[in-house]
C-alpha cells in the first residue's frame, strides 16, 4: 500500500470519463489499497480513481465515525458505480475536493440517493445513502464522469477561499474569504 499524490482541478484526467473496471485482480486490489490509504492519510471522505491519476472507474467513501449515523465509519468500495435513483428534494451542501485545495462551494446535490456498482471481487452492490453519505456518492461518481463540484455550483459567488490555519491570525481561525 502506498499514498500517492493527488491530481490537481488543471489535470485533463480529471475531465475525462473514466473506464469501466473489467478485471478483479491483483493490480486493482492494489489500486483499491492504495486509494483507501491515500484518503486516510489527507483525512478525506472519498476519493476517485482519477484523483490519484488512474483513469478507472473505482471510488472510495468512509464517513467518520457518528453514533447517530448507522452508515459512517463504514468503508465503501465501489466498481462501476451509478446512480440509478434520486430521492428527497436537491439542495445546496457546502463541498470541497482534495482536487481543488483551498476552496469550498455550495453545490447542488440529491439528498437521498441508490447508487449501484460492484465491490472489490465483482460482486454486485446496492446501496441507500442520505445526507451526507448521499452527496460524497455523488461527488465522487461525479469524478469518474470527468464532474468537479465546481461544476455544480449555481454562481462564483457561491464558491469561497478557504485560509489554512497556519496563515490565520488569532481572530481568523475560521474565517472563510470569497474566493477570486
Amino acid at each position: 500500500m502506498a499514498v500517492r499524490p493527488i491530481v490537481q482541478a488543471d489535470n485533463p484526467i480529471l475531465r475525462q470519463k473514466s473506464k469501466k473496471v473489467k478485471r478483479f485482480g491483483r493490480a486493482l486490489q492494489n489500486l483499491i489499497d492504495d486509494m483507501v490509504e491515500t484518503m486516510h492519510a489527507v483525512n478525506g471522505l472519498g476519493l476517485a480513481a482519477p484523483q490519484i491519476g488512474v483513469s478507472q472507474q473505482v471510488i472510495v467513501v468512509q464517513l467518520p465515525e457518528d453514533e447517530e449515523n448507522p452508515q459512517s465509519g463504514k468503508l465503501y468500495v465501489l466498481c462501476n458505480p451509478e446512480i440509478v435513483r434520486t430521492a428527497g428534494e436537491e439542495g445546496e451542501s457546502e463541498e470541497g475536493c482534495l482536487s481543488v485545495p483551498g476552496f469550498v462551494g455550495d453545490a447542488r446535490r440529491a439528498t437521498v440517493v441508490t447508487v449501484k456498482g460492484l465491490d472489490r471481487r465483482g460482486k454486485k452492490i446496492r446501496i441507500k445513502a442520505e445526507g451526507l453519505l448521499a452527496q460524497a456518492f455523488q461527488h465522487e461518481i461525479d469524478h469518474i464522469n470527468g464532474i468537479l463540484y465546481i461544476d455544480r455550483v449555481d454562481s462564483p459567488e457561491k464558491i469561497r477561499r478557504i485560509v489554512p490555519v497556519e496563515e490565520q491570525g488569532p481572530q481568523e481561525a475560521s474565517q472563510e474569504e470569497p474566493a477570486s
